[in-house]
């Protein structure tokens, strides 16, 4: 491939990274205004995880073995249902800008739990935690997280979530490469059906349509276009333009909330969003050699909580 076709690609697969991932905020929120939240993910993720494991399989792919499975349960619980499944929850009740602002705060969360998990925490990283989590206190004064309380702590599980899940992925024997993906999504779709079936929630009769467009959306866009765009520049790029949808993201997403949803913004949420913003870049900057800090950038599976 010529260079100049390859910028092309590289520039096609950005966009769509920052702006569907960066969407699928509003569309969630837009979902679970007709669909049950977890029934809503559960189904999402069971298919987009069955199409990606049947892929895989036609190219030639070995099945996952019985403890690879198993050691996917953990990551897709963590990641999927109380990543996932607490946003939409959460986002019956909140905007979707709210959400996304919170979910940025994913990178710090890494960068705060590697200590438990053996890995050094540089001083720049402490300083952006700092920053990151200055950001997340002026954003709880809004009116829209006091207002909603219990919303807001289901919401703050979802970046701690997929951070914890972030660094087990590095510890336990996963499958190889995108089938890691297909059985996370697979074992956390799952359980989060028992947990529908738990919580009782029932099958909309008659959903309304702009809710059943906005679950099409997630599905093929959010998680099997983006996520394959998401796949190549992991494989053709450097790993941080690759993974610089994490501080683009909340960006998009308020941008989509106010121009798509009607949602509207405090100075409290833009100076949040700042701070996050400022902080996610610090901690995800490369680090020196001699550092040995640790590193917040996502693996292949752990693309974003929306």
């Amino acid at each position: 491939m010529s260079n100049v076709s390859n910028r092309r690609l590289v520039i096609l697969c950005l966009a769509a990274v920052y702006v569907i991932w960066g969407s699928t905020y509003l569309a969630m929120r837009i979902a679970v205004e007709g669909l049950p939240p977890f029934m809503m993910a559960s189904t999402r993720f069971i298919l987009t995880g069955t199409i990606l494991l049947a892929f895989l399989k036609i190219r030639g792919a070995p099945w996952p073995t019985r403890k690879e499975w198993l050691m996917a349960l953990p990551i897709g619980v963590l990641m999927f249902v109380l990543g996932n499944g607490t946003v939409a929850l959460a986002e019956k009740h909140l905007s979707s800008s709210v959400a996304a602002v919170v979910c940025g705060t994913m990178p710090l969360c890494v960068a705060a739990l590697s200590r438990f998990f053996g890995e050094k925490v540089s001083v720049r990283e402490w300083i952006a935690l700092v920053i990151g989590f200055v950001g997340v206190a002026l954003l709880s004064f809004g009116k829209e997280l006091r207002a909603e309380p219990w919303s807001a702590a289901v919401l703050f599980v979802a970046p701690i979530s997929w951070a914890l899940g972030s660094l087990l992925a590095r510890k336990l024997p996963l499958a190889k490469g995108l089938m890691s993906a297909a059985t996370q999504m697979l074992t956390g779709g799952v359980v989060m059906g028992l947990v529908s079936f738990a919580a009782r929630e029932k099958v909309p009769l008659d959903p309304p349509m702009k809710s059943v467009v906005a679950w099409v959306y997630l599905a093929v866009f959010g998680s099997l276009v983006a996520y394959s765009a998401y796949s190549w520049l992991l494989a053709n790029t450097r790993a941080t333009v690759a993974t610089s949808y994490s501080y683009v993201n909340p960006a998009i997403a308020v941008a989509c909330g106010m121009a798509l949803g009607g949602e509207s913004a405090g100075p409290e949420m833009f100076a949040a969003l700042a701070l996050i913003v400022v902080a996610t870049v610090l901690v995800m900057r490369k680090p020196k050699p001699e550092a040995r800090s640790v590193s917040t950038e996502p693996l292949p599976s752990e693309a974003s909580t929306s």
